[in-house]
């Protein structure tokens, strides 16, 4: 059983990742940790879903509708919803209403299911609708810069905008990487220090708090499915 993905990064700067997945008897996954919250659409047995996806802080175990395909969106860091807080979506999600095969409504618009590579177009959409918005002063540190507000100012707009402390972003995507890293075959002590863990022991819990996967499952590609794109194949 497994789940097969396919994602790619976009020129949009208002989309993290473009992602497709299909499940093939897979029941249930391993959730992992993510920063961005998006629109993900699937279809089983016929019939077409349409949701909103939250950040998360912490794996944990997801059903997985059998034989679903699934395509998703996700939004960069800094981007939210009009009409949803996104601190609301946190370790969560909501399944929108009156979705059809073709459509979906979202925050009172009938929009056009996007394939894949229609994931720019869309967004365009929301954004020129205001659907989707943006916090410039999030996006202005998340580039680097040091604006001119105090620290305290920036942590509460990135709780507001993101669901997240700027600590807990940086924690989640440290995880992320550490395992793509190890799955693609890097040591443990070598993911350690590229990345900056303290040690292989605070790599161990990282990993188990945000991945749900320890180093060598990963290298493995062990302990079932799991909701991330690791470059390969990851069976039971």
């Amino acid at each position: 059983m497994e789940l097969r993905f396919g994602t790619r990064q976009s020129d949009s700067p208002w989309i993290d990742t473009v992602w497709t997945c299909t499940s093939e008897q897979v029941t249930e996954m391993t959730s992992v940790a993510g920063v961005c919250w998006g629109l993900v659409f699937w279809e089983q047995d016929g019939r077409a879903y349409a949701g909103i996806t939250g950040p998360d802080t912490r794996a944990g175990t997801a059903p997985v509708p059998e034989g679903a395909t699934f395509t998703g969106i996700d939004f960069a860091v800094g981007t939210s919803l009009r009409a949803v807080s996104t601190r609301e979506l946190v370790g969560g999600g909501v399944e929108l209403p009156d979705t059809t095969r073709r459509t979906f409504r979202l925050d009172g618009s009938r929009l056009e299911i996007p394939g894949p590579d229609d994931a720019e177009a869309l967004v365009e959409r929301l954004v020129r609708d205001g659907i989707v918005v943006r916090d410039p002063l999030v996006a202005e540190v998340l580039r680097g810069h040091r604006p001119a507000v105090s620290t305290r100012t920036v942590e509460r707009r990135f709780r507001a905008v993101t669901g997240l402390t700027r600590g807990t972003i940086q924690q989640i995507e440290r995880a992320r990487t550490a395992a793509g890293l190890l799955a693609a075959g890097e040591p443990a002590a070598g993911v350690v220090d590229e990345l900056g863990y303290f040690d292989e022991p605070h790599l161990a819990r990282t990993l188990r708090s945000y991945v749900g996967r320890t180093a060598r499952q990963l290298r493995e590609g062990a302990g079932g499915a799991i909701g991330l794109d690791l470059g390969q194949r990851v069976t039971s």
